[in-house]
């Protein structure tokens, strides 16, 4: 048996997925989220100077007043909880437009020191740092600036935990050239979208029509609904009923007695 598909050529309409924009700033915002938190929970309106420089010793020289640095030093992708699966996004018919990759979350990892001119004070704004971002494992939205306030995972965070082997904080002090001070080891885990996105064509909206033909030129054409098409009165021939095929299905497919139109 042969058989053969035929679909409408015309093509329904169609809504196109709508652009997405690509989250570009999120360094940016995390750093802005971090300036936030420690202006809300560790400084309280003093005149404490919030820096993302590196803390060498030329920058340290030009400091007249407190300072806390939060140095970005390591930027790493969390491989645990890399997603695979592409996401689908479909559109008010329920029709899929677009299969996009999910978020891809990163590691963002900062040196926090304090910058005093007495070890007391660079210590007490050490532990309110501390205070303040120990409190929960997710930062709260309340906080999120720039892109992170719109994105539905949650963007979390650790302080002062055991650094990876692969990673000295005394290493980080020996490539800035400055003396060791203490520090808190501060990682920010935050969703960047990598944009990719798989094209979705159009969807089927006709039942597929299946002609099925035998080597005698007898044929048969089935709707989506598994039944036959009507025919005219007129144009209609008897098959002989159980005849075996030749070219039939693995099973044995018998032909019953049908009308089948004359050819």
């Amino acid at each position: 048996m042969q058989r053969l598909l035929h679909r409408s050529q015309a093509r329904p309409a169609f809504t196109a997925p709508a652009a997405r924009s690509t989250v570009v700033a999120m360094i940016h915002d995390v750093d802005e989220t971090i300036r936030e938190i420690v202006q809300r929970h560790v400084l309280n309106g003093s005149g404490v100077d919030v820096s993302f420089e590196a803390p060498t010793r030329d920058w340290a020289a030009k400091q007249s007043g407190p300072a806390l640095s939060f140095y970005l030093y390591d930027i790493r992708e969390d491989l645990n909880r890399r997603l695979v699966d592409y996401v689908e996004t479909r559109n008010s018919e329920g029709f899929v437009t677009e299969r996009r990759q999910p978020p891809r979350r990163y590691k963002l990892s900062y040196l926090a020191t304090a910058w005093t001119q007495r070890p007391e004070d660079e210590h007490r704004l050490l532990s309110a740092v501390l205070a303040a971002f120990i409190r929960s494992d997710i930062l709260p939205m309340d906080v999120l600036q720039g892109s992170l306030a719109d994105e539905t995972d949650p963007v979390k965070v650790t302080i002062a935990l055991p650094p990876p082997q692969d990673r000295s904080l005394s290493d980080v002090w020996n490539a800035l050239g400055g003396e060791l001070k203490p520090s808190l080891d501060l990682v920010i885990t935050a969703p960047f979208d990598p944009a990719r996105a798989l094209e979705i064509g159009p969807p089927v909206l006709e039942e597929p029509r299946l002609r099925f033909a035998d080597g005698e030129g007898r044929r048969e054409e089935v709707s989506g609904v598994g039944r036959p098409a009507p025919r005219p009165a007129t144009e209609r021939t008897p098959v002989a009923a159980e005849e075996r095929q030749a070219g039939a299905t693995e099973s044995g497919r018998h032909l019953h007695t049908q009308w089948l139109p004359r050819e």
